[in-house]
């Protein structure tokens, strides 16, 4: 054992990274990996199966308890945030430097790209099972196991204002999680919380475009598909639908900003602020007193 103890150490030092923006940023990355793996896994169950393994609500579970899972590896270290839209609701508010937004976008996307990675290699054989299941449309299309497609119903505009709705909700509802001054989730239950918005998010705003509100978890996935054997259809079909879920979450991000920052948190932090300037005034006011107590008991000395 001390032996092994000994090379664990210097493995431990040698691998050990001293830039801590780096080490955040890996930390995103494991944990959206985390969360495309077991999300898209799901997907991929459901799919490939026929519906035997698995259904709508499975699928939800799953991505639910996927965010939670990926939160609880990473939180510590880079806050969980698991997508860029959550990293720029952070910037935008001040709670994060601006140079955390880029370098966050780009390792959840790589997390995001190996998650589904991983996916596509468990479920390989399952996928060539399958006569023309690397279709992007029709069918027997699969690559909606690891991005997310419209509907046949939705139009672009439609699309473009459920993915801002959904993202608006989702960052509301973190925004209230982790607002200390409204009502505080007990420390270890964020995770937990987090994961249940985003399974009831699933639940109903699933029907349209599978939810992505969610840039890197949705542009990861579908460059890896593009090289992997769908080619670039990903990116063309339904005139750029692509661009949808890339863009529109960083809109859904200010609205939700807006809505929970004029509605409840700058109210909630007015209240904390005008109380805290009571109490330096309380203990000004006895630091006054008592140099006056003082001041007269000297000169009566």
């Amino acid at each position: 054992m001390g032996r092994q103890k000994m090379y664990l150490d210097k493995l431990s030092r040698f691998f050990q990274i001293r830039n801590l923006l780096l080490r955040q940023a890996l930390a995103e990355c494991l944990g959206t990996l985390i969360l495309v793996m077991f999300g898209c896994g799901a997907v991929a169950q459901l799919v490939l199966s026929g519906g035997s393994h698995g259904m709508f609500l499975t699928v939800n579970f799953a991505f639910g308890f996927a965010a939670m899972l990926g939160i609880l590896v990473s939180g510590q270290i880079s806050g969980g945030h698991l997508n860029p839209a959550v990293t720029f609701a952070m910037c935008l508010l001040g709670r994060e430097p601006w140079r955390k937004f880029p370098m966050y976008f780009l390792f959840q996307t790589i997390g995001a790209y190996f998650g589904a990675a991983i996916i596509f290699g468990m479920y390989y054989d399952a996928l060539w099972d399958i006569p023309g299941s690397f279709n992007v449309t029709g069918p027997r299309a699969t690559a909606g196991i690891f991005a997310t497609y419209p509907g046949k119903h939705l139009t672009l505009v439609n699309g473009f204002f459920d993915q801002i709705i959904g993202t608006a909700a989702l960052i509301v509802c973190i925004l209230a999680i982790v607002d200390p001054h409204n009502n505080p989730i007990p420390q270890g239950l964020e995770a937990f919380t987090v994961g249940f918005v985003v399974l009831v998010i699933g639940l109903s705003m699933g029907f349209n475009s599978g939810y992505a509100v969610n840039p890197a978890r949705d542009l990861g996935p579908r460059l890896f598909t593009a090289m992997a054997g769908w080619g670039s259809e990903v990116f063309t079909v339904r005139k750029g639908w692509f661009l949808v879920p890339v863009f529109a979450p960083f809109i859904g991000t200010i609205v939700g900003v807006i809505i929970y920052q004029v509605m409840v948190g700058f109210h909630t932090e007015g209240e904390y602020r005008d109380q805290k300037r009571s109490e330096e005034e309380v203990s000004l006011t006895n630091v006054n007193s008592n140099e006056k107590t003082n001041n007269t008991s000297k000169e009566h000395l």
